[in-house]
């Protein structure tokens, strides 16, 4: 990658070209929202949007009229993304937002970055709310160092495998989760990680805002009498340092995947059930270990 420049004051003159704006939203309450947030979505020409409908209310409540509402979402930003760009290189000044919260986390506009960044664009951020940031200052975790790992893939073995990559990091971990499977998500956590500390941050912002505290499996029990509403946040306690320089001094550790395999086939184990020991160990899924054999 080459080394770029992009100054401060790079959106005051950018050769002809318009600047690309990430515009945070509200995750609940409308207050959430920034008088700059206001100001440059009236300003800009164009609003690419993850669900238009959605942004039209807000648009609405805020008497914001652009010229152009686009929809930019992830099953069209194949198609749609090379078409904002040239906009913005014909001198429009286009702004992205996600339905709440700071587009690009978790989102498609992070496609849109790098587009931009490629073609020379300026990239602005317009900060604002953003829910897995406001979840951890209110945890009462630590957040001297953290991990955002977003929503987790849907199959079972993928979920475990990416657990499985985190279980050794001292830093508290952050998730996105439906409430459909929240509770699946924390019996994975339990499985993977033990009975750690985890707080459920949900309607952030919102009228009936609310944060559970407690060990996975009282959280789960809670969960049994009150049946998960709306969008969570989870964040889980990291390991402590000691474990984490316990992982990292492993007996394995200089071993390659082929040697670390063959250990556990030279003391009996089948070649499958040695891969599975050796992801394990090194906190990866075994289909990790698989690709690295090949």
């Amino acid at each position: 990658m080459s080394l770029t420049r992009q100054s401060s004051f790079q959106e005051q003159s950018n050769n002809g070209k318009g600047s690309l704006y990430l515009v945070a939203t509200p995750i609940g309450n409308l207050e959430d929202m920034t008088f700059r947030a206001i100001r440059t979505l009236k300003e800009c020409d164009i609003i690419a949007a993850e669900d238009t409908r959605q942004t039209r209310k807000l648009l609405t409540h805020f008497e914001i009229s652009p010229q152009m509402l686009f929809s930019y979402h992830e099953h069209n930003k194949a198609a749609s993304g090379p078409e904002l760009i040239r906009y913005i290189i014909e001198g429009k000044n286009l702004a992205i937002v996600s339905d709440a919260g700071l587009p690009a986390i978790s989102d498609p506009g992070a496609d849109l970055v790098k587009l931009a960044i490629e073609e020379g664009i300026s990239v602005i951020p317009i900060p604002g709310a953003n829910a897995a940031l406001s979840s951890l200052i209110a945890s009462g975790l630590s957040t001297d160092r953290f991990t955002f790992i977003g929503f987790l893939p849907r199959e079972r073995k993928d979920v475990e495998g990416v657990l499985q990559s985190f279980r050794a990091s001292q830093g508290t971990l952050l998730f996105y989760e439906s409430p459909h499977r929240v509770i699946k998500t924390l019996n994975a956590i339990l499985n993977v990680y033990g009975n750690r500390h985890v707080v459920l941050a949900r309607e952030l912002t919102k009228r009936y805002e609310e944060f559970v505290r407690g060990s996975v499996e009282e959280c789960l029990e809670y969960l049994q009498e009150h049946p998960p509403l709306g969008e969570y946040c989870l964040v889980v306690e990291g390991t402590s340092w000691q474990e984490e320089q316990e992982q990292l001094a492993a007996w394995w550790q200089k071993l390659t995947v082929e040697e670390h395999v063959a250990h556990y086939e030279a003391e009996g184990h089948p070649r499958k059930e040695a891969m599975k020991k050796t992801a394990g160990d090194r906190g990866v899924s075994k289909r990790d270990i698989y690709n690295a054999l090949i």
